[in-house]
């Protein structure tokens, strides 16, 4: 325990190091901000009023740089009081638990929880066992625990078919969660990940509507490990670093990878509106040049904190009121411009990681900002 304790501490040294050689931001810090909205004060998934994120990184010896994120869309207990949620499928190589019943029923009724691909399973049991433990869950014979992941068993991780997410992990996630700033980059459930062939990880942004256009607030937060052409507000970055998918006929990479991007509004909408909305992150994914490839498994989870279309897990009928189809537009542009700065977020914010197999190497921003320069984006 000692030893790998140590182990442990030397490998946040490493990242403590990297970080210091070269100074990590946010895309918006360095004058990256798509679109015409505003965020919100925190520019995160928890600027929605009660969303709460909470992140373990899980670092094993030489060979295991894992984790876990958890998203909980309010307080009280979801299976009593769930609200209603949609998911999209942009390309579905991946191993997403929930999602039949989601799609069905339109609510979720659990957490969300991101973490590798292999641990999916064990996280799902240590969601159910968490929330069986909670008040009125006594007669419980039934939960959808909402898992996603992201494929880090290459890079960085020669030793994760030891599954190393444990119950532990998963119960310390759920029960730190807060509404205050997410951490992003190479934490929790965004460890190990690679995007563009940088260091990926876990971004977040949101975007505040004008009070004219209903004031609702929209948060997203992404678990980057996919691939393609990177491009920053339309400049061809990937291609002027010389790292994108597709660079030689004999290479390896071919852009594969995942991504999971989570929605929150507080905007009442129906399962129905949250679908569409949900459809229109994958337009936020596009922007950053992600073409979805064949081993890419792309999924966009939206759901409503409002309380005008919560749920009661026994109620007889639900008194919903929800936003009109010709409300929706503004939504859309918000969450297709979150999306697309939560992914930079998540490349720009997350350090070098070393493990026994090598380093994975974050984008040199010193050298996005020269070409964004060079194609006449001001940058500061």
């Amino acid at each position: 325990m000692l030893k790998e304790a140590i182990i442990a501490l030397t490998c946040l040294l490493v990242v403590v190091q990297s970080a210091v050689a070269q100074p990590r931001m946010r895309a918006r810090d360095l004058g990256v901000a798509p679109g015409i909205f505003l965020p919100g004060r925190l520019n995160g998934i928890t600027d929605v009023p009660g969303v709460k994120v909470g992140q373990i990184t899980v670092v094993r010896g030489d060979s295991v740089r894992t984790g876990v994120t958890a998203i909980l869309p309010h307080s009280a207990n979801l299976f009593q009081e769930r609200v209603p949620a949609a998911i999209h499928v942009g390309n579905g190589f991946g191993k997403l638990l929930g999602v039949t019943q989601v799609a069905e029923l339109g609510e979720l009724e659990s957490p969300i929880l991101l973490t590798c691909t292999l641990c999916v399973w064990n996280v799902a049991d240590a969601l159910v066992a968490w929330m069986l433990e909670k008040p009125g869950m006594e007669r419980v014979r039934s939960i959808n625990p909402v898992v996603g992941e992201t494929n880090d068993g290459y890079a960085l991780n020669l030793a994760i078919r030891s599954r190393p997410v444990t119950a532990e992990h998963v119960r310390a996630a759920l029960d730190s969660a807060s509404e205050g700033v997410v951490t992003e980059g190479s934490v929790g459930a965004g460890t190990g990940t690679v995007a563009f062939d940088w260091k990926g990880g876990i971004g977040t942004s949101s975007r505040v509507l004008p009070s004219s256009l209903g004031g609702w607030t929209i948060g997203v937060l992404v678990q980057s490990n996919f691939g393609g052409i990177l491009q920053v507000l339309g400049a061809p970055v990937g291609r002027e670093l010389g790292r994108h998918a597709f660079r030689s006929e004999v290479e390896r990479g071919r852009g594969d990878g995942s991504i999971i991007i989570v929605v929150a509004t507080n905007a009442p909408l129906s399962e129905r509106n949250l679908r569409r909305l949900a459809t229109r992150g994958i337009m936020g994914l596009s922007r950053t040049g992600s073409s979805a490839s064949n081993g890419s498994g792309d999924y966009v989870i939206a759901f409503s904190t409002a309380m005008e279309v919560r749920r009661q897990q026994e109620a007889k009928r639900h008194n919903t009121s929800e936003l009109a189809n010709d409300e929706m537009s503004a939504l859309f542009q918000g969450v297709v411009e979150a999306t697309e700065e939560a992914i930079y977020n998540s490349l720009f914010m997350a350090t070098d990681v070393t493990s026994r197999s090598g380093t994975v190497e974050a984008i040199s921003l010193t050298r996005v900002r020269e070409v964004l320069r060079k194609h006449g984006i001001a940058v500061r």
